[in-house]
């Protein structure tokens, strides 16, 4: 059955926010611990969307707060300003979030303008390959897809670079946006990886081409999975073998190590190929979205949904 494209963009958004909340439960754990404790197939004992570490059930982590930032930035500014979503960020730093990448929260309050603080980061640390420019990317990947590859990945790249000073996470997003717009459409993403391997630039094709290579194995990966390239080869891994989107997200989680992210990844990518109606209720009942630092509003499902619809109906300035 063909996939209607507005179901393709609310499963990124809506799938990457599951994946989040399913794995953040299980983040810096081994592998295999949630199937162990959810065996998969019917009469499981509980909801896999259980809480834990922290986090109530079904509760997103800041891989999906930041994605909303990101969404509605665009939306009031009527495309991308990388001014206005830099001080967003900071607001939703300086409100105390549950979680906080540590060089996310450097760069936001180093004290250096919206256009130098990443790269001072990254120049005085040496390190700024992690996957926190990954991880909130759905949300500006439905916005900017209707607009074509150069225009999804220059965004990418543009937003990755406000916290990411390493050009490895910025190719990385660029990725990810591009497989997603290839999906919204009704393409195979994976089938289409070949050719959006040679759109990264050259300082890092080759990385990425071994990741998303058709042998590559999240086993062999050389970095932990917080790290921008195995975080992206381990969703499209668990995307490419895997045949439904609750595969896909159980196969992520799977893994260990940074869970929440790489569910998160995995949950845009498969809800862009199954789309929402494939993610299982039991999963976006309890769903839910703090946003620190802005009026305390949380956002489920309704309101995920309704911004998703903003998305896809707005164009880039």
């Amino acid at each position: 059955m063909t996939v209607p494209r507005p179901q393709r963009a609310l499963g990124t958004v809506i799938g990457s926010a599951v994946g989040d909340a399913l794995g953040g439960p299980f983040e810096f754990g081994p592998e295999g611990v949630f199937s162990a404790r959810f065996p998969a197939g019917p009469g499981s004992p509980e909801n896999e969307m259980c809480g834990g570490g922290g986090w109530d059930a079904g509760e997103a982590t800041d891989d999906t707060q930041m994605a909303v930032i990101v969404a509605e930035s665009l939306l009031d500014r009527g495309g991308l300003d990388p001014a206005d979503l830099f001080a967003r960020f900071q607001r939703w730093a300086a409100a105390d979030p549950k979680d906080i990448g540590l060089q996310t929260e450097d760069v936001l309050a180093n004290g250096h303008p919206w256009d130098l603080a990443a790269a001072i980061h990254f120049q005085v640390t040496g390190r700024a390959a992690g996957n926190g420019s990954l991880m909130r990317a759905a949300t500006s990947a439905v916005y900017f897809a209707p607009h074509g590859t150069e225009v999804t990945m220059d965004a990418a790249r543009r937003i990755a670079a406000l916290t990411h000073g390493d050009r490895a996470a910025w190719e990385g997003t660029a990725v990810l946006h591009e497989l997603v717009r290839r999906a919204l459409n009704g393409a195979d993403p994976v089938a289409g990886l070949p050719d959006v391997v040679g759109l990264v630039h050259p300082d890092h094709r080759d990385r990425y081409a071994t990741v998303l290579a058709a042998d590559w194995h999240p086993d062999h990966a050389t970095e932990f999975n917080g790290a921008v390239w195995p975080c992206l080869g381990s969703a499209v891994w668990a995307l490419r073998t895997t045949g439904s989107y609750e595969d896909a997200l159980r196969a992520a989680i799977d893994l260990g190590g940074d869970t929440d992210t790489v569910a998160a990844v995995t949950g845009a990518l498969a809800g862009a190929v199954y789309g929402a109606e494939a993610i299982p209720r039991r999963w976006t009942d309890p769903l839910h979205v703090p946003l620190p630092g802005f009026d305390d509003r949380v956002l489920r499902l309704p309101e995920l949904t309704e911004l998703t619809r903003r998305l896809t109906a707005s164009s880039p300035a």
